[in-house]
């Protein structure tokens, strides 16, 4: 059985009963009552965390990348298997809203940043060893070969 929110839920009052109500006022095609301006944040905040999770799986990527790339050891399986997790994530990610792949850039650019410092403190080099515009393409960051299966 649905969930039946109270009539005129207030947005601040209780959130889960006015997403509730709001839906079932837009499937039921009742817009009077529907609370626009809060509907229409809160579907744009959707859009954000889309784009916040494409920027998140490539801040993983990329610091594991920097760290591989500025440790005297080859890259261990758990990197390899890291970068192929997350690679996962931007891929499915892009496939679930194509229209991310207009913002790639942006993307790159926001992950870099977080990414450099992330690979300072796990290499514990200091911050001007890796390079401030990120060094890789976007090829780079999804295609660039780690082996996953090697032996120790």
């Amino acid at each position: 059985m649905a969930y039946r929110a109270p009539a005129g839920t207030a947005y601040q009052d209780d959130f889960y009963a006015w997403t509730q109500e709001q839906g079932a006022r837009l499937r039921a095609g009742a817009v009077t009552g529907i609370d626009r301006e809060n509907l229409a944040e809160e579907m744009e905040s959707l859009g954000r965390t889309q784009f916040a999770g494409l920027v998140s799986a490539l801040r993983e990527v990329l610091a594991t990348m920097l760290t591989v790339d500025h440790r005297s050891s080859p890259h261990s399986r758990r990197d390899a298997i890291d970068i192929a997790m997350h690679r996962n994530h931007v891929s499915d990610e892009l496939h679930d809203s194509p229209s991310l792949k207009n913002r790639l850039c942006d993307a790159v650019g926001r992950a870099y940043r977080c990414a450099r410092l992330e690979a300072a403190d796990t290499t514990g080099l200091a911050l001007r060893h890796f390079p401030e515009a990120c060094p890789y393409t976007y090829q780079d960051i999804m295609d660039r070969p780690f082996a996953i299966d090697l032996e120790f």
